[in-house]
């Protein structure tokens, strides 16, 4: 199964597939989390500053996750649509362009999750975007998104453990 974990910034995503790695169903999976801090690192803008040349990087990252049979992801290419679409260096045209190409690669994948910020805090990783607005607005992107490409993703909602749970029940009718 691939499986991927959506929602905009400091929603808990990179904490349950951290979570998901101790759950026995999962021990033959490759866990593969959001690599921003190093890619920043290497000089690529994110958030809104993003580039299409560092959003095709992303993409990449996202498509060579696929190519895995058994995968958990903290991001999907439904994450580097809506941020590409919202990058300020990036034109609308340019944002409508790439996601034509890119949503092809969308189901792929077997199960896609989507996490809600409502009633998350964010939290500043020293990478991530803390502006409120923003965060509303790739959440909405993000669901928007979701809701033309992958209309039978499922929500999650609840703490680490009760998310586990939901995933568990989804996957593999668990709980």
């Amino acid at each position: 199964m691939k499986i991927g974990f959506c929602g905009t910034m400091s929603v808990g995503k990179t904490t349950l597939v951290n979570a998901l790695k101790n759950v026995p169903e999962f021990k033959d999976y490759t866990f593969t989390t959001e690599r921003s801090k190093y890619l920043n690192s290497l000089g690529i803008p994110l958030n809104t500053d993003s580039t299409l040349k560092g959003q095709n990087i992303f993409l990449a990252e996202r498509c060579a996750e696929l190519m895995n049979e058994n995968l958990i992801t903290d991001r999907t290419i439904v994450d580097v649509m809506a941020f590409t679409k919202l990058a300020k260096s990036i034109s609308y045209i340019d944002g409508d362009a790439f996601e034509e190409y890119a949503k092809r690669f969308i189901r792929e994948y077997d199960y896609v999750f989507y996490i809600s910020p409502e009633g998350i805090a964010i939290e500043d990783n020293g990478v991530r975007e803390t502006d409120e607005k923003y965060r509303n607005e790739i959440d909405l992107t993000i669901r928007q998104l979701l809701n033309r490409y992958k209309p039978w993703h499922h929500v999650l909602i609840g703490s680490t453990e009760e998310r586990v749970k939901q995933v568990l029940k989804v996957c593999f009718d668990i709980y």
